[in-house]
């Protein structure tokens, strides 16, 4: 399993004041860490921004009323969004990370059809610079995706940050293993907080044989959050150390 570093430099994310005069002191401070300067839009870069503009309801009467006032906010929101895309990769970004929350615990929280008519365009124009750059792209999204990803793939991203259990892993292993690389988020719902030593061991194995290969494609991350037994933390340490060289 390949281990990619990566130096992710805070706040420019496009909300809250940015120092864009410290970019050169961050890229300088990736190359001595031998990492990639890794820039991001900030979580909820599109959707989840209208959600917050609008409230979640009344975007999709937008959306399924064809609003055409939404045209105009999701190009005010794109046109925002590229300035910072374009600022960071002039800064030298190697990695362009667009997170974006779209899935529920079953199912998207936008339907495929409404995603492909307002959301995959400006996700496809917000990416093609990094692309063009020859940027590495990466996007995140909680939950249930599995009727979106497709279309996530085709505007260009080439890592899918993604949850293990509530997608499946036989699942990503069918669409992705060997193909698409995978940043797995590993499960903090049932087994991490809730299972025995071993359980965690054989979840981490399980996702390393079927996600891994020996030429790489697999990451994977693990949200740490409050209530998990400290044992349970310590096993998840020592499975991912343990499996990390499984196809060395």
């Amino acid at each position: 399993m390949a281990v990619v570093e990566k130096f992710h430099v805070q706040d420019l994310t496009g909300l809250a004041a940015v120092e864009w005069d410290g970019l050169e002191q961050a890229i300088l401070a990736a190359k001595e860490h031998g990492s990639l300067f890794q820039g991001s839009l900030r979580h909820g870069h599109t959707f989840l921004q209208l959600c917050d503009i609008r409230g979640y309801q009344a975007l999709m009467f937008d959306m399924a009323d064809d609003e055409p006032r939404l045209w105009r906010l999701i190009g005010m929101l794109e046109e925002f969004n590229l300035a910072v895309v374009q600022k960071l990769i002039a800064a030298g970004a190697e990695w362009m990370s667009y997170p974006d929350d779209l899935g529920m615990q079953a199912g998207p929280m936008i339907s495929p059809k409404h995603f492909r008519k307002y959301v995959t365009p400006s996700y496809e124009r917000l990416m093609r610079p990094a692309l063009e750059a020859g940027c590495i792209v990466h996007m995140h999204s909680d939950g249930d995706i599995r009727l979106l990803v497709d279309d996530m793939v085709g505007s260009g991203v080439q890592v899918v940050n993604l949850q293990d259990l509530v997608n499946g892993i036989d699942w990503i292993a069918d669409r992705f293993a060997g193909r698409v690389c995978i940043d797995l988020d590993i499960d903090r719902q049932e087994v991490t907080p809730n299972g025995r030593p071993q359980d965690i061991d054989a979840l981490i194995r399980e996702e390393v044989e079927k996600l891994g290969r020996r030429e790489g494609g697999l990451m994977m991350i693990y949200g740490l959050y409050p209530g998990v037994p400290l044992e349970n933390v310590k096993a998840l340490m020592d499975a991912m150390e343990t499996y990390a060289p499984y196809y060395s």
